[in-house]
């Protein structure tokens, strides 16, 4: 019989498979480490094992004790899978733009969550590098993983994950290309990978708003690039141990937008259903496609499963609201067509400034197109009031009319983006667009903004 006695035994040998469609372009073979065969999903399932296994045999780690660790969820799970078969709690420490499959999933499988805001410093004490620490410090009986400068993460990659590369390819890998966040998978795999044949290239795939590829470049840790990012598990606003930069020869930068549209395109080109992070390599391996040969063997290591994005790069609605669909958008009801069945809200000339301040305020929103019983006949946008309100407090018991600016120009149906971006000026904030049978919408600079690829 051939049998694992726990989980925790099928972990690794995952297998490489080869890519077509999705780097068309590329000449060398393109082969993809896909670690979502793992039984947590993930690759990190090898380091969260090498790492409790590592504390246990020093004593950080004691029976019954509990795991703390701030996760940007699949070194959640990995841990997970670890504390059910030994028998420890868990506490993950999340930021709140991880997708909501990641924490469900960690409940699920008896982790306690914590989530903590994104868009904080490291030291912030909001942050979820502090809070982990924080509840370390304060929860008897346990221990802090730190997945960013504990070295048995890269100590696993360089075990298990670079030997299994190094012996799917009988040796002859060129390139290796993985996006970093912690840095144990690229460090560890480099480091084995490079002691067998120095001539092999370590790529890694970095996002905008993290540090890593200007610091490699230039040794210059630049907080000016910190930002709040979307991608997940990639990129970072800190230095780990883990990131070992003198193995690694390069970094390219993927935006949001491409990660999240080469991570659909896997799905529906290879029939892979893989995480965000294995879209924004896929991005980067065509940004580096000139140092790649015929001859070259190049190995992408894809992170973790698509499941755990099913709400965000796999859900339409979720891609549109950040402009991440390539729709074909032309004509002016193109910008607006997700609420173009809206009622367009106005303002009549008699009625009170109070009254347009409370329909702003109703509907949040900063234009009002004026009308009378003739049709529009003027505009008022929060700028306006605001001056009016400035130069005269009783401004609000005044009608609309003897503050209220000129119309907003009116557009057909069919008139180009072009045609339309031409009339807003610093005097007017929008477009009314005739929709027939006496309808109009009204267009902002936000819907023509929103529709910009």
């Amino acid at each position: 019989m051939d049998f694992s006695n726990n989980i925790l035994g099928t972990i690794g040998n995952t297998p490489l498979v080869k890519l077509n469609k999705v780097v068309d372009g590329i000449d060398a073979l393109v082969l993809a480490k896909v670690e979502t065969f793992n039984p947590g999903n993930s690759v990190k399932d090898r380091m969260a094992v090498k790492m409790v296994e590592d504390a246990e045999a020093d004593g950080r780690l004691k029976p019954g004790g509990t795991i703390i660790e701030g996760t940007s969820g699949n070194t959640g799970m990995g841990l997970a899978l670890v504390a059910i078969i030994k028998g420890y709690k868990l506490i993950c420490v999340i930021s709140d733009k991880q997708s909501k499959e990641k924490m469900d999933i960690l409940r699920a499988v008896g982790a306690k969550v914590v989530v903590c805001p994104t868009n904080v410093e490291p030291t912030d004490p909001r942050s979820y590098y502090s809070v982990s620490k924080r509840l370390a410090e304060e929860t008897p009986n346990s221990w802090y993983v730190n997945q960013y400068d504990n070295l048995s993460n890269s100590l696993a990659h360089y075990e298990q994950t670079g030997p299994e590369i190094w012996k799917q390819t009988d040796g002859k890998i060129t390139h290796f290309v993985v996006g970093v966040g912690t840095g144990g998978t690229i460090s560890g795999v480099g480091k084995y990978l490079k002691e067998k044949n120095p001539n092999i290239k370590i790529w890694g795939i970095d996002t905008y708003g993290s540090v890593f590829k200007k610091y490699h470049e230039t040794g210059i840790f630049d907080e000016n690039e910190i930002y709040s990012y979307i991608t997940e598990g990639i990129g970072e606003d800190i230095l780990p141990k883990n990131v070992d930069f003198s193995l690694i020869d390069g970094f390219t930068k993927v935006t949001d937008k491409d990660a999240a549209v080469y991570t659909r395109k896997l799905a529906l080109e290879e029939a892979i259903f893989v995480g965000n992070s294995a879209g924004a390599c896929i991005k980067g391996l065509l940004q580096l496609k000139e140092h790649f040969k015929t001859d070259d063997v190049v190995v992408v290591l894809f992170h973790d499963s698509g499941s755990r994005y099913v709400g965000k790069m796999f859900n339409d609605d979720w891609m549109r609201e950040r402009g991440f669909l390539d729709e074909n958008v032309t004509k002016a009801e193109d910008v607006i067509k997700d609420h173009i069945d809206k009622e367009l809200i106005v303002v009549r000339t008699e009625e009170l400034v109070s009254h347009a301040i409370e329909r702003m305020r109703k509907y949040k929103i900063s234009q009002i197109p004026v009308v009378d019983i003739n049709g529009f006949v003027g505009s008022v946008d929060e700028t306006d009031l605001f001056r009016s309100y400035v130069a005269d407090k009783n401004v609000a018991e005044k009608p609309i009319k003897e503050v209220m600016g000129k119309p907003f120009p009116i557009v057909k149906l069919g008139t180009s983006i072009e045609e339309v971006s031409k009339l807003f000026t610093k005097e007017n904030d929008a477009v009314l667009i005739d929709l027939g049978n006496g309808n109009h919408h009204i267009i902002t600079k936000y819907d023509i903004i929103g529709a910009i690829k």
